[in-house]
């Protein structure tokens, strides 16, 4: 089963010091940590894909009737304290190992390099509906 683990940038459940505030060995040690979570899930055989995303002022919204040419417009929400911040994709066993890597992820360390409790939506990947013939 796949699942999507999404990353909120917002206060998290112990810190609600945005990361701008952090010193830069407590970003260096955030980093770290992601990246030490990935390099496991990687040997595990678990990870299928895991990004960052740009912060929304570097979003582009596009709408289109298929005819004409697209609209695109800014992110949506460029005032914005929460926004999706990257993602992991996981390929598991069962939804309570995908729940255990989301709260492996939501300890990353923060200031004082205390677990931040950062909140980690878990979404099944579905598969497309069959079609009958």
């Amino acid at each position: 089963m796949k699942y999507m683990l999404l990353k909120t940038y917002a206060p998290a459940e112990y810190c609600d010091t945005p990361i701008t505030e952090w010193t830069p060995e407590e970003i260096a040690a955030h980093i770290d940590f992601q990246r030490m979570l990935g390099e496991q899930l990687r040997d595990s055989g678990e990870l299928v894909d895991a990004q960052g995303l740009a912060y929304p002022d570097q979003a582009r919204v596009v709408s289109s009737d298929g005819r004409s040419a697209p609209v695109v417009t800014d992110g949506p929400f460029p005032e914005t304290k929460e926004f999706l911040a990257g993602y992991w994709i996981v390929d598991v066993d069962t939804p309570e190992r995908a729940v255990a890597i989301a709260a492996q992820a939501s300890a990353a360390p923060g200031p004082g390099g205390k677990p931040i409790g950062e909140r980690i939506e878990v979404r099944q990947v579905m598969d497309a509906p069959a079609v009958d013939s």
